[in-house]
């Protein structure tokens, strides 16, 4: 009887370390290789055309989504650089603020953040108030419940008229 427990212990450790040498292995297949993602979803995005207003009041739906946006430029800034929860190095982007489209009155839309290379940035220096532009680009954070875009490409789609100014 005692050969009996004997042997019965030395079978149940023996099958207990092939399951875990096994079940190490199998885990060590089965996360070694990531499933290949068919190409065609690798360069399909996306792009979603909406109104800033939109973007505003949901900015977590469009979280990490590329946005296309028709807007009036209002004027460059520095709002929103160097914070850091939705960090972009003012060394390295300027912001810029739109006109918001639900007011007859000048309001930019400052609970949207729109950042863009300052390399970039140099090439629209001649940008003015009222001008019609299109954004294209990527919402990457909703720090303080606000829009946080990282802009792809700025198209100027209409210079406002200039003003005429008597003396």
């Amino acid at each position: 009887m005692k050969y009996f427990k004997y042997i019965k212990s030395i079978v149940l450790v023996a099958f207990s370390a092939m399951v875990l040498t096994t079940s190490a292995a199998y885990l060590e297949t089965a996360t070694a290789a990531p499933a290949a993602v068919p190409p065609a979803a690798e360069t399909t995005k996306t792009v979603y055309q909406v109104s800033p207003l939109t973007v505003v009041n949901s900015p977590k739906s469009y979280l990490n989504k590329t946005i296309l946006m028709k807007a009036k430029f209002d004027k460059f800034a520095t709002l929103g650089l160097d914070y850091k929860p939705a960090f972009k190095s003012s060394e390295d982007y300027i912001s810029f603020l739109i006109k918001r489209d639900d007011t007859k009155y000048d309001i930019p839309l400052s609970e949207m953040k729109l950042f863009l290379k300052r390399d970039e940035a140099e090439k629209f220096i001649d940008l003015k108030t009222n001008d019609e532009i299109e954004i294209k680009g990527v919402v990457f954070s909703d720090a303080l419940g606000d829009a946080w875009v990282d802009v792809q490409q700025l198209t100027v789609t209409n210079k406002a008229p200039e003003d005429k100014k008597t003396e």
